[in-house]
């Protein structure tokens, strides 16, 4: 009887984990053939995986494990850049205010910037380019200097993110993966206020946007999408894991869209998923703009910004760059709380 009452328990068990993997909100037409898909997928996926899909126009949305808290990688450069945006709609300063290079801010993961000469000055708006289409971690480092690490942990919480903690400035060689950490909720909540131009304000929305559609590593969800495709997205990667999170401009009908995936066998087999992911995405949002039409015809959708004036579609294919490429992940690390990391001083202008 105690044998049988624990298999019970286990079946019970196994029953409400897989549950919890599932959409909690009913998605009407296509979309619901979208969770399905997506449900069935991630349980081949090579990894441990966060989806999450938003149709921008409606508020539906399917998703997979997308309140589990994964290693954002550079998507954790899309929050520096918010509280970037955030400051300089309050006047603390401007994208012209130069920012002066310290040894501190270097890290040689990934970026030109880390060897430039100590003392070297950039304007904010030339940081904020490297940091987003380029994905330099030195220029990230000295964003995150200049505004404050525990300024933009403070925005994301009151925003409402609930898993995107930035532990520490970008050290590659450190356990990265457990010090910058979201979701992929976390990640379609700023992308969608920021494609409804309420992400702190029009202006630094617009902005945002046009930074974000001139990302150069394409090789995730825009790889697979119809040529002339406009997306405003950022890309990060470390040695087993890949995400790709943005808003994708399907016609007038945009949706925003996180894939993150982490403890993969292979990148290639995560690269093989996003693509899976992005592609199933984009078919059954394109059915369910028509099906909505069909179904809905005249109702009144929310007002969602197109790409700014000038963005151009999604460039050739080509890999995200490492971020961080141990041989072998830290023996000790574990997902714990961010340490203390080193005092954060204002910039060096």
């Amino acid at each position: 009887m105690r044998l049988l009452r624990r298999f019970f328990v286990a079946v019970v068990c196994t029953a409400l984990a897989a549950s919890a993997t599932r959409a909690d909100a009913y998605a009407p037409g296509p979309l619901g053939a979208l969770q399905s898909k997506l449900s069935t997928m991630s349980q081949h996926a090579p990894g441990n995986v966060g989806i999450m899909v938003e149709d921008l126009a409606t508020g539906y949305s399917s998703s997979v494990n997308a309140s589990v808290a994964m290693p954002a990688a550079s998507t954790i450069k899309i929050p520096v850049m918010v509280e970037v945006f955030k400051r300089l709609e309050a006047g603390d300063f401007d994208l012209n205010r130069p920012v002066t290079l310290t040894e501190g801010d270097r890290d040689w993961g990934w970026g030109d910037l880390a060897d430039a000469p100590a003392g070297s000055r950039y304007p904010v708006a030339k940081l904020l380019a490297l940091m987003i289409t380029e994905s330099d971690n030195t220029a990230t480092n000295m964003l995150i200097r200049l505004v404050g690490r525990g300024a933009i942990n403070h925005e994301m919480a009151t925003l409402g993110l609930r898993q995107t903690t930035l532990g520490d400035y970008i050290r590659s060689d450190g356990p990265i993966r457990y010090e910058l950490r979201s979701s992929a909720r976390d990640m379609v909540r700023l992308l969608c206020s920021m494609a409804r131009l309420q992400l702190v304000d029009e202006w630094s929305s617009r902005e945002m946007i046009g930074i974000l559609t001139g990302q150069h590593h394409n090789g995730l969800i825009p790889a697979v999408l119809p040529p002339g495709t406009t997306i405003a997205h950022k890309t990060g990667e470390l040695h087993d894991t890949l995400d790709d999170v943005g808003i994708v401009y399907l016609s007038d009908e945009p949706y925003a869209i996180a894939v993150m995936a982490t403890n993969l066998p292979t990148l290639d087999a995560g690269y093989r998923f996003i693509h899976g992911v992005s592609r199933v995405a984009y078919d059954e949002l394109s059915r369910f703009v028509a099906w909505r039409e069909a179904n809905e015809p005249g109702a009144a959708l929310p007002f969602v910004a197109p790409p700014p004036p000038g963005a151009q579609p999604a460039g050739p294919a080509a890999s995200d760059l490492q971020m961080w490429s141990p041989p072998d992940p830290p023996a000790n690390a574990l997902p714990l709380s961010p340490g203390p990391s080193p005092a954060e001083q204002p910039a060096t202008t």
